[in-house]
């Protein structure tokens, strides 16, 4: 594909901001992938540079288009060159959020058509377009509100925050953790304030490191009492935590380019925690889904996974129970 026009690239951009504030998520999506999906939409609402959005034509104007139809028109006014034959993707993929978050009709020519039927029609919903025809205009701002009234974006139903109840992670009084910058430390200090307060039952902080002090924090008195193996950095966890309430000692790898619990890691740690009078658990945590996507191949069986992006939930790799230890 050759580069778009300024007028596109404008265009484009703009129908983004739009499918935005209509509930549309777009985090996680390659740019590539909004960018079709922009211009699946500019095509299903009629508009090109030099078409106004108070243009833009809804299904109660009639204009309905087929998979085809809309190809065809993002090649000749978008800057695209898309084979007629990928016209299962504009369904699969270009306009499926739109779909999803009501503002494309996906079969308004004949609402009972097959989901394979290649004639029906995708339209903008009129609803959705009376909001849309106000973008860059006063009323923009309300015409949305308008839209979104009384009911969950797609956005909001996707991420699907839960409200589960946090507990304070206990640190000595006299201890402030000072982290340094970076990636990797920056998503220990995630571990300690999101994952810790929801899944850590009051857990006790009782090591930490960073990029540049590999002890930042430590408890040595209170992980010889648990029997912790012998601390060697090199073998060391990036987090170590224990709920005294539940006697559960939180292993946890913060990973953002190397290091999740493997296999060999966690087999490891086994022997090393061996005579350890607290029950281990075994956690890798991710900053996003993209880099547990990079690893997920080597997580290893009962252990699980934390996403700090979506702090609320967890990956739990098999085992015959959620969060929580098994027999050594």
């Amino acid at each position: 594909m050759k580069q778009p026009s300024k007028a596109i690239q404008k265009l484009v951009d703009q129908a983004l901001q739009v499918l935005a504030s209509l509930g549309i998520p777009l985090t996680g999506l390659t740019a590539r992938r909004q960018q079709k999906m922009a211009k699946a939409f500019l095509a299903v609402a009629g508009l090109r540079p030099g078409i106004n959005w108070c243009d833009a034509k809804d299904n109660h104007d009639g204009r309905q288009l087929t998979s085809r139809q809309i190809i065809a028109f993002m090649n000749a006014h978008l800057g695209e060159a898309i084979a007629d034959s990928s016209y299962d993707d504009i369904r699969r993929k270009d306009l499926l959020l739109p779909e999803a978050a009501l503002v494309v009709l996906k079969s308004a020519k004949n609402p009972d058509a097959n989901t394979n039927d290649g004639t029906r029609g995708f339209a903008l919903n009129p609803v959705a377009a009376a909001a849309i025809r106000q973008f860059g205009m006063p009323g923009w701002a309300d015409a949305v509100s308008l839209f979104l009234l009384g009911r969950e974006t797609l956005a909001q139903q996707l991420q699907r925050e839960r409200q589960l109840a946090r507990i304070a992670v206990q640190l000595p009084d006299d201890v402030t953790l000072n982290f340094g910058p970076g990636k990797h430390n920056a998503l220990q200090k995630q571990i300690i304030e999101s994952f810790l307060p929801i899944f850590g039952f009051g857990a006790a902080v009782l090591y930490v490191g960073d990029t540049a002090n590999k002890s930042l924090f430590l408890n040595q008195a209170e992980l010889t009492k648990l029997q912790f193996f012998e601390l060697a950095h090199d073998k060391l966890p990036d987090v170590v935590a224990w709920s005294s309430s539940k006697n559960w000692l939180y292993l946890i790898e913060a990973v953002t380019t190397a290091n999740p619990i493997t296999e060999l890691r966690r087999q490891s740690l086994l022997v090393l925690t061996q005579s350890c009078s607290a029950d281990v658990i075994f956690i890798t945590a991710f900053p996003d889904r993209n880099t547990y996507r990079q690893f997920a191949k080597d997580i290893a069986w009962e252990t699980e996974v934390w996403i700090a992006d979506a702090p609320e939930h967890m990956i739990h790799f098999n085992g015959n129970k959620f969060l929580g230890p098994y027999a050594r």
